[in-house]
């Protein structure tokens, strides 16, 4: 097994812009392109693999041969039935729709079966003074909202916030958000593509008339009454030729960033697969039998049958994979950390 690259898949989108061809030099096509899919197995998008003795070959297809290979012994059958995250950079010129996802039950019942979404975005690049959307206000109802809608005063109930490059923030489902202009983001996410708009700035949509609401069906998963949430901040650990700081470790991702000044070394022992994103530098990827570059703008698949790898170079990249949380938080106990240090990681 090896490090496995794919294709981007570019969606046109009418908020999107050029940001990702300025930012990593992608090679676009024409139009506003607002998402690039940089590991994905759903019906509205599948990754090909690019390199190797893979090449040619969608990601599902490739696991279907291989499943124990890439996704490792701790992949569950029930869990795994399908990729369970979708990698994208999202590229935000204008407004995105004010939207919430549902979760896994509810996706389930009233979506043909799909995964719910719970997702985090780390902010690699934003203008200056640049907001997004992050949560309803805690003492808005399910009643107060709907009125809001109707009555053409929904901004007053939601909660913005200003963000800047390398801020990270976590959306569990039932979470109201929205990116707004100026600000280009790597979204680690559950494998879904639902997504339920309640307000669209008022503007028209490319065939000239209004975009498709889904109001009912938000009103159904928004949590009222939940604290507004925070910046993840995250838990740092400094070790030598590299500093880890994990974010996120929910049932669905462990996300983590990895800034490495000299040199990182890992093995993925058969257990579990690791997505590696490149955001800044560039780095070389060392394993048995071979090497490859890893640069900024660039996603690569770690299969679990990789085993020892190692990271040369000055870089800063997110690490993405699944774990059991309660031997994540026994591991961090005993490495010393407090229970209040490990409450800076989101999920736990």
């Amino acid at each position: 097994m090896y490090p496995l690259k794919f294709g981007p898949i570019y969606k046109e989108k009418i908020w999107g812009g050029r940001a990702l061809e300025e930012k990593f030099s992608k090679q676009l096509p024409k139009g506003s392109i607002g998402e690039s899919w940089e590991i994905a197995a759903h019906e509205n998008g599948t990754s090909v693999i690019c390199n190797g003795n893979l090449a040619g070959k969608s990601l599902m297809v490739a696991i279907r041969e291989e499943r124990e290979k890439i996704l490792g012994v701790e992949a569950k059958e029930d869990y795994y039935e399908k990729f369970p995250l979708l990698i994208k950079i999202l590229d935000a010129n204008d407004k995105l729709s004010v939207q919430v996802h549902p979760d896994d039950e509810y996706a389930f019942e009233h979506e043909n079966g799909e995964l719910g979404k719970t997702e985090m975005w780390y902010v690699i690049d934003a203008q200056e003074d640049a907001k997004l959307v992050y949560g309803v206000k805690p003492e808005v109802d399910k009643d107060e909202f709907a009125a809001s809608i109707k009555e053409g005063r929904l901004e007053e109930n939601l909660i913005e916030i200003n963000v800047e490059a390398g801020d990270v923030l976590y959306m569990p489902s039932g979470t109201v958000h929205a990116i707004e202009e100026g600000i280009l983001i790597a979204e680690i996410q559950q494998n879904s593509d639902t997504t339920y708009r309640v307000y669209d700035w008022n503007r028209m949509g490319q065939n000239g008339k209004p975009r498709d609401l889904h109001i009912e069906s938000a009103l159904d998963v928004i949590k009222f009454g939940a604290e507004a949430e925070e910046k993840v901040v995250g838990l740092e650990i400094k070790e030598d030729g590299y500093t880890r700081t994990i974010l996120v470790a929910c049932p669905y991702f462990t996300t983590e960033t990895l800034e490495i000044s000299e040199k990182y070394s890992a093995d993925t022992n058969n257990e579990r697969f690791y997505v590696l994103m490149g955001l800044e530098g560039e780095a070389k990827l060392s394993y048995e039998n071979g090497e490859l570059e890893l640069k900024a703008g660039e996603t690569l698949l770690l299969p679990a049958a990789l085993g020892e790898y190692e990271l040369i170079g000055e870089c800063k990249l997110i690490k993405s994979y699944i774990r059991d949380l309660a031997e994540l938080k026994v591991e961090l106990k005993e490495l010393g950390y407090s229970q209040e240090e490990i409450k800076q990681i989101k999920g736990l």
